[in-house]
């Protein structure tokens, strides 16, 4: 309790700060992860996602998996379909606000990931994922989303499921538009 005391009250004058800071990129972008059993009780994972438009943050989600995932590539996969959904919905809705998106970019640091989804390819080690879960070949298919692959240390959505040093998230914070006030 006093961990979260503290930090509320050392990030009290701070906040986002939205500007079109590198108008040659894409207006929305997003970036997932998940940690593998993090929950040392149950053995789920805690997945997370990071969403940007024009370079600054607009919606992040770090919530524990409904299910027990047997692999890292299951556990970054499932992670990987709710960040398409959310890319989905929010591309909708910056195109009622007359933004113009593409095909939107996800951040992925799962090589394995990012070749299963976009190679339709029957693996022995990955029998066990869900039919449902590959939607998201056809997102690609479509060119509704393109899944990318990203350093670790660039990923956004890792200060949602990991522990961090302070100077690690203090870099995160800055790839964000955190600014102190």
């Amino acid at each position: 309790m006093k961990w979260v005391l503290r930090y509320l009250n050392g990030s009290l004058k701070g906040g986002l700060k939205y500007t079109r800071s590198q108008p040659g990129r894409d207006a929305l972008e997003g970036y997932v992860d998940a940690d593998y059993a993090g929950n040392v009780d149950t053995r789920k994972s805690l997945s997370g996602f990071v969403f940007t438009l024009f370079s600054t943050t607009v919606t992040w989600r770090a919530n524990q998996q409904s299910v027990i995932a047997l692999s890292t590539t299951q556990v970054e996969y499932i992670v990987l379909v709710e960040g398409v959904k959310e890319a989905i919905w929010l591309k909708g809705m910056i195109g009622e606000m007359g933004i113009s998106q593409g095909c939107v970019k996800i951040h992925c640091d799962s090589q394995s990931v990012i070749h299963l989804a976009n190679h339709q390819v029957y693996h022995e080690r990955t029998k066990h994922i869900d039919i449902h879960l590959h939607f998201v070949r056809d997102m690609i298919e479509t060119k509704e989303i393109m899944v990318e692959k990203v350093a670790s240390e660039e990923n956004l959505a890792d200060m949602f499921t990991k522990s961090l040093s302070r100077s690690r998230f203090k870099h995160l914070l800055d790839l964000i538009n955190f600014i102190e006030a």
